[in-house]
């Protein structure tokens, strides 16, 4: 009777023990464990230095986020393209893409 009892004892000593170890460890910020972080951006986070770049560029034509500028050739789909000033309009971006035949 005295060992089971002495047993016990020690049985309950060891698991307060482990269970003030887990109830610490689920308190402490985790140390670069399996631990996975979502932040929520908007778009425009990941979209602005490439917004920037466009910009910088006055007179250029743009062909699949690419800029040319004045006076360049692009052949799309079998069809010639030249960047080149719209004589339609006023500005100081006022180069489209004409068709050369």
């Amino acid at each position: 009777m005295r060992k089971r009892a002495a047993a016990i004892a020690i049985m309950l000593m060891v698991s307060s023990a482990a269970m003030a170890h887990r109830e610490e460890y689920n308190s402490m910020p985790s140390q670069g464990g399996n631990a996975d972080v979502v932040v929520d951006l908007p778009p425009e986070v990941w979209t602005q230095n490439q917004q920037r770049q466009q910009d910088d560029c006055q007179r250029c034509c743009t062909y699949e986020n690419r800029r040319y500028s004045e006076g360049s050739l692009v052949k799309a789909e079998g069809i010639i393209l030249q960047c080149s000033r719209d004589e339609k309009s006023l500005g100081t971006n006022n180069l489209i893409w004409k068709v050369l035949k």
